[in-house]
């Protein structure tokens, strides 16, 4: 029988208050139980830290200084964390309550790869309401690389170890370090997933920065698949061409 595995979990945070007390609510309540939970806050001056109070008894880690941005913050957990695995919810996401438990037995069953997430995430608005369940099955480092740069952050999880031995996050990154995180692990393990229910809940509200970063967003993307070599004409270069001509356009009508 394989000992209890722990898994670290880290919620970067700042002036989200109104939303990560449910964050808070989806981390204890799995029904995992040998869970490292590590809150890291950049100083925020909303009620968050209020609302963090009142689960402190229940949160291993609690840091509130100012940081360098999300990269920074969620870097600092990783350094802390003690798991076998470890990953981040951020601060307006949620993971379901057996989403853990579904990632240790995947962990079990491969415990030489790097990445373990749900195949299917729910969307949800500003309000929490489900609007859609999407579907994202990553094989291999070369189809992320050319063919489909989207990933699965929220519920995912990674090989804590390898974690280490690649430097954890790049913290010049500001938007897409998840997609930079997940190219440079699959150079050192591979990855599974689990499809048979959403592991987690995706928050696309007005302030959210997928909403705000736009351009920004397909910068950060661009510039990554190419410091990791992405063909100039592979699917994902020419969509984000495409992506960016219509955001133009659409600058431009507006």
């Amino acid at each position: 029988m394989q000992p209890d595995i722990k898994v670290s979990i880290i919620t970067p945070s700042y002036n989200q208050g109104q939303f990560i007390e449910e964050t808070i609510q989806s981390v204890l309540m799995q029904t995992y139980r040998n869970i490292e939970y590590i809150l890291v806050d950049g100083g925020s001056t909303d009620d968050t830290m209020a609302v963090v109070e009142r689960y402190r008894d229940r949160i291993d880690i609690v840091i509130h200084e100012k940081d360098k941005g999300q990269s920074d913050a969620i870097n600092k957990g990783f350094r802390l964390a003690t798991g076998t695995l470890a990953g981040w919810i951020n601060s307006d996401d949620l993971l379901k309550p057996f989403c853990v438990e579904e990632i240790v037995s995947l962990y079990r069953q491969n415990p030489e790869d790097a990445i373990f997430y749900g195949a299917l995430l729910d969307i949800i608005d500003g309000d929490g309401v489900k609007k859609e369940t999407r579907r994202l099955e990553i094989g291999s480092r070369e189809a992320l690389l050319n063919k489909n740069y989207n990933v699965v952050q929220p519920g995912s999880f990674y090989n804590l170890e390898i974690m280490k031995s690649i430097g954890f996050v790049d913290e010049t990154i500001h938007y897409c370090m998840d997609l930079d995180l997940w190219l440079r692990l699959l150079q050192h393990g591979g990855i599974k997933f689990c499809q048979e229910r959403p592991l987690a809940a995706f928050r696309i509200w007005e302030e959210s920065k997928t909403s705000t970063g736009k351009r920004k967003f397909l910068k950060d993307i661009d510039r990554i698949l190419a410091r990791h070599h992405a063909s100039l004409w592979s699917a994902n270069r020419m969509r984000i061409k495409w992506y960016d001509l219509k955001a133009i356009v659409k600058g431009m009508v507006n």
